[in-house]
């Protein structure tokens, strides 16, 4: 398909605000520019249609036939394209919802959201967070990053993520006087994942240290920020506390990590994966991973 042989679109500009007007000097108040420059947009508006559009006198500016007939024609023209573009102005964008697990909202988007907003300006995100994983079901959402146990989910668009690697992490004011003393120390629990300190005392060789002590919360997200508030050691996941090391406001007081069968993955509703906002989404997402 050939492209449009237009004249060019600042010279129909000026021409057209200038027959509206009848002065050359008008249209440059309203187009900012000098009555110089008008006039010399219409004379190479007249050169490249090889067409006189005006009549120029001492008194003024007068339309020649050829010259009323473009003016009615642009006038309309730019009427329907000024229209046009308030139309996609007060338009309103979707909003893509998404369900996260709290936990990686935090650690992991949160952290990132500036960033988010400056790679993809016009996306708009409903956020919705559950403590629990297992409470993210899709189908009430566009997409949800939720933990997948690796098999294929029936009519969804999964993207693996990252593992789910956990560790103890604590405030660095814990570590002042020396190692942690595991049998001693308190631990901090998610009732969301209560099973992962004892999971990692026996996968870490400490099968003998009691893991049912100490303080629970009913997330993740509570549990770490009590750690970093000195009062325990949590479990944290090696993803989600990546931010809060570079910060310096929490340590891995052992170097054994434990892995588990899940990961963090992205799963989009089959008629959304097109979607151009979920798209870019999703390519900002991967490429962060």
């Amino acid at each position: 398909m050939s492209g449009r042989r237009l004249p060019p679109l600042h010279a129909l500009r000026a021409f057209e605000a200038a027959a509206r007007h009848g002065s050359m000097t008008q249209a440059s108040h309203e187009l900012s520019v000098t009555p110089g420059a008008v006039s010399r947009h219409v004379r190479g508006l007249e050169l490249a249609m090889d067409t006189q559009l005006f009549i120029r006198s001492a008194t003024g500016l007068s339309l020649t036939g050829a010259g009323a007939a473009l003016a009615d024609e642009l006038s309309i023209s730019f009427d329907r394209i000024a229209e046009a573009a308030k139309g996609v102005k007060l338009r309103q964008p979707r909003r893509l919802t998404l369900g996260v697990y709290g936990f990686f909202a935090s650690g992991f988007l949160l952290p990132r959201w500036t960033r988010l907003r400056q790679d993809l300006p016009g996306l708009m995100l409903d956020l919705h967070t559950s403590t629990s994983p297992l409470d993210l079901i899709p189908s009430r959402f566009d997409a949800v990053i939720a933990v997948s146990d690796g098999a294929e989910r029936s009519g969804l668009v999964t993207h693996r993520l990252m593992p789910i690697r956990t560790m103890p992490v604590c405030s660095p004011a814990l570590l002042a006087d020396g190692p942690v003393d595991l049998a001693t120390a308190h631990l901090l629990h998610s009732r969301a994942r209560p099973d992962d300190w004892r999971r990692w005392l026996d996968h870490a060789g400490f099968r003998a240290v009691t893991a049912d002590r100490g303080s629970s919360f009913e997330g993740g997200v509570l549990a770490i920020e009590a750690a970093k508030r000195q009062h325990g050691i949590a479990i944290g996941i090696e993803a989600l506390v990546q931010s809060e090391f570079e910060a310096g406001t929490l340590v891995a007081p052992f170097d054994k990590l434990r892995p588990t069968r899940g990961s963090f993955a992205l799963m989009v509703q089959p008629q959304m994966a097109d979607d151009a906002d979920m798209r870019a989404f999703t390519g900002w997402l991967l490429d962060q991973v």
